[in-house]
């Protein structure tokens, strides 16, 4: 069993793997976009830019959400994980308004020459190569550890890899533009510019609804089914309340249960102790606070 330190490491190893790819991406686009003017890839470069504040962030989250509980944060400070998701779906919407907006500069209002060469396919390229590699190595320490800062990341990783894929495909109508002679295929780099705008903006939309509802506790009701199901142990009459909020990776539930009025104190903690061991059982690695109430007599 890995220990919360070993965790931690862990995930702050792969968040910063995740900064070290946006440097490289954020350069190599800007650079090529800027040589050959191309929207698409610029749109990119932009893209890649706030994906490294983003992962900057994510790295922040990771480490302060690593902390102890204190007696300011009495459930520790999980919940840091979910404000730099929230932050991150900030900046991909800002992303959007920009692409969109020199997008349609472009197609109404003034013509840009987009030059195509082998560079503009080969940073792309490279560019869905890195975000493959990094989204499934941020995507298994995610799933190994519950955390909501990382799973966000990889998925922005893993839906750059689409958007990157339109870029390609309006390179190649650009290319096809300047070698066939039909210049309506030249605004093919501005609508995968456009593309790549909707990706976003369909991520974002993910991305936002998972952090406000983490940061508002909301839960599944399947996972307060299999809270009700797992304290239903013998000896419990009746499990009165429920109620679960989770703060980064860790789940809190606290149970109402009730007994028989007449079960003795010993009997009584020793069903709250099954019921907690029970419901530790169904939610790995939860924080479970069992309360016995004596059942109501009958009339």
């Amino acid at each position: 069993m890995m220990t919360t330190s070993a965790a931690d490491h862990e995930k702050r190893v792969v968040a910063f793997s995740s900064v070290c790819a946006a440097v490289v991406l954020t350069a190599t686009k800007l650079s090529v976009g800027l040589w050959t003017n191309s929207l698409g890839i610029l749109s990119e470069a932009a893209h890649s830019g706030l994906d490294l504040v983003a992962a900057a962030v994510t790295l922040w989250a990771v480490s302060v959400a690593g902390r102890p509980p204190d007696s300011d944060h009495t459930y520790g400070h999980g919940k840091v994980e979910n404000i730099s998701a929230l932050f991150e779906t900030m900046l991909l919407l800002a992303t959007c308004v920009w692409i969109i907006w020199e997008a349609i500069e472009r197609l109404f209002f003034r013509q840009a020459q987009v030059e195509v060469n082998l560079w503009s396919f080969a940073v792309i390229a490279l560019s869905i190569v890195i975000d493959y590699s990094r989204s499934r190595a941020l995507k298994r320490v995610a799933d190994k550890h519950q955390s909501q800062a990382l799973e966000a990341d990889a998925l922005h990783f893993s839906t750059d890899i689409w958007s990157s894929s339109v870029v390609i495909f309006g390179l190649l109508g650009v290319l096809a533009a300047q070698r066939s002679g039909l210049p309506w295929l030249a605004n093919a780099d501005v609508v995968a510019a456009l593309g790549v705008a909707f990706f976003v903006i369909r991520l974002c939309y993910t991305l936002g609804k998972k952090s406000v509802d983490d940061l508002l506790d909301a839960v599944p009701q399947s996972l307060c089914d299999k809270l009700l199901a797992a304290a239903k142990v013998e000896g419990v009459i009746e499990v009165r309340h429920t109620r679960v909020r989770r703060s980064g990776p860790v789940i809190f539930a606290d149970v109402v249960i009730t007994v028989a009025r007449h079960t003795t104190i010993e009997r009584a903690h020793a069903i709250a102790d099954k019921a907690e061991e029970a419901v530790r059982l169904a939610l790995p690695g939860a924080d479970v606070i069992v309360h016995v109430e004596p059942a109501a007599d009958k009339a």
